[in-house]
């Protein structure tokens, strides 16, 4: 967390420990808070209370933005105003965020090849000496079993980092998701090969980390941060496969793909795959699964084709 220094530093320190607290902290937000501390000091250093028009002389939108990247330099300081309102510290009117742009984000489609690079890169952790030794070593036994878990479970990374210790049945292969998008709690049945790691993993992290809460623990034994999932995949997947484009949320969308592909050769219940796939991803409703058809090339004819008038009935006109 970075120091903040202008009359209302004490209160945006107790609100990054509250967001802290709930795992909701991030560089993004550090960065822009401080940001916003700085203009508090350099332009209001006699005040003593938060007004609108200061909120608004950082907020307002610059020649130099769009509407997204505004977003992102002021979702912070809404988020702060907002803490202060719900406590009755402040009545300031939150600005209004920006209305996002309509993405059109085509995950990567990943090949065999660039899956092996990367997860070679994945198990050769180098282990470092001296007082690092055991964060160094933790880094060692998390980064390999953590990728391979979203590629073979298709769980979000969110659900991933904030699994605790508690809600791995490792003798059943099976994970309680808890945390998850909307708070919609599920489970997953992991493959056989992926709960044997599992184990191996839990026994090699307890030597080292006991006393643990969360199943893929920090150096204090909680929850990952989201920036740490972002960062490791990005550092090793550049090294595995430099020039080409993935973030970590890419494997949840290859973990779709690859089992719809299957489909096309098994012979299928249509239904009864559709509804476990989207089942087992925690999506809320069949509509939102029905989006990865339009991932895969020429599947939709393909299905319909092969499973006539339970094709459009199921997939309607869902999507993510």
């Amino acid at each position: 967390m970075k120091e903040h220094i202008s009359f209302m530093k004490e209160l945006m320190n107790h609100f990054v420990a509250f967001m802290e607290s709930s795992d909701r902290w991030c560089n993004n937000y550090d960065e822009n808070l401080h940001l916003f501390d700085l203009f508090l000091s350099k332009n209001y250093p006699d005040a003593t209370i938060l007004t609108n028009d200061m909120v608004d002389g950082w907020c307002n939108k610059r020649s130099s933005e769009n509407a997204q990247s505004r977003h992102t330099r002021i979702k912070a300081v809404i988020a702060f105003i907002k803490y202060l309102n719900a406590r009755g510290i402040s009545g300031i009117t939150p600005p209004e965020a920006p209305p996002h742009g309509k993405r059109n984000y085509i995950p990567h489609s990943f090949t065999e090849e660039e899956f092996h690079r990367f997860f070679y890169e994945c198990d050769n952790i180098p282990i470092s000496g001296g007082l690092m030794k055991n964060d160094s070593l933790r880094r060692s036994l998390i980064i390999p079993v953590f990728f391979r878990l979203l590629y073979s479970s298709g769980i979000r990374t969110t659900e991933a980092r904030l699994l605790s210790c508690d809600d791995a049945d490792l003798e059943n292969g099976v994970l309680e998701i808890k945390r998850s998008k909307g708070y919609d709690q599920h489970y997953v049945a992991l493959h056989d090969s992926m709960t044997i790691m599992l184990r191996e993993y839990s026994r090699a992290m307890d030597a080292v980390m006991p006393e643990r809460v969360a199943f893929f623990p920090n150096r204090q034994g909680l929850f990952l941060r989201t920036q740490w999932v972002s960062d490791i995949f990005k550092i090793l997947w550049n090294k595995a496969n430099p020039g080409v484009k993935a973030v970590a949320y890419d494997i949840r969308h290859n973990y779709a793909t690859m089992n719809i592909n299957s489909w096309i050769d098994e012979g299928f219940s249509l239904n009864d795959n559709l509804v476990h796939l989207s089942r087992s991803m925690g999506h809320y409703s069949v509509d939102s699964t029905s989006y990865y058809y339009s991932l895969v090339p020429n599947l939709a004819g393909i299905l319909e084709a092969q499973s006539g008038n339970a094709f459009k009935r199921t997939i309607g006109g869902g999507r993510l």
